[in-house]
């Protein structure tokens, strides 16, 4: 009996090495054919390992056309906007001679964005003698995000930086719990006043 080698081609379309780099996929070429083994030869089979399922954002961002970038673009950026920071200090330090120089933004800082956005939305802020204008659903998305921020930096935070996002969400809530519960009791309340 005759027997005929045959020959497979191996190609990776992988559009990610290893490593989370963008393969070129110019420069990819499939790998040299191998006959293939022999009938008296032993071939042990192993699966190969199965690529990871994308990530329902990842699929999102490729369908909608948001381009990925690679490490060295993200870092040359980074490096172009702390430059462009430094003079926009130094002509604001000539322009305003007692100027100090900027704040360093930390956690409590955005905390801090969260809260106000937060007290805002419940009503904060309103000018005395004035009515005033609560945006429940902007007080709630608000109190949820500063939620997620806790969970998603859990372990990684200062005892102050935890101590603080505690205090605030602490805050937040019963603040909402109170508007809700006002809300809810006029809400039963009859239109005109009348009692049932």
């Amino acid at each position: 009996m005759d027997e005929k080698q045959s020959t497979f081609t191996v190609t990776d379309r992988r559009k990610f090495t290893l490593e989370g780099e963008l393969r070129d996929e110019a420069g990819e070429q499939p790998e040299e054919a191998k006959p293939a083994p022999a009938a008296s030869d032993k071939v042990v089979t192993m699966p190969a390992p199965a690529a990871p399922e994308p990530e329902p954002l990842d699929e999102a961002i490729e369908e909608a056309g948001v381009p990925q970038f690679s490490a060295q673009e993200t870092a040359e950026q980074d490096a172009a906007y702390q430059q462009s920071s430094r003079e926009i200090d130094h002509m604001l330090r000539e322009a305003n001679p007692g100027l100090g120089a900027s704040a360093v933004v930390s956690f409590e800082h955005i905390i801090q964005s969260f809260y106000v956005s937060a007290m805002i939305a419940l009503g904060a802020g309103t000018e005395p003698g004035q009515k005033p204008q609560i945006d429940i659903l902007g007080a709630r998305q608000s109190i949820d995000m500063l939620a997620l921020l806790q969970e998603k930096t859990k372990g990684n935070l200062t005892p102050k930086e935890d101590a603080t996002l505690q205090n605030v969400l602490f805050e937040l809530r019963m603040m909402f719990l109170e508007i809700t519960n006002a809300i809810a009791q006029q809400a039963q309340r009859p239109a005109d006043g009348k009692k049932k």
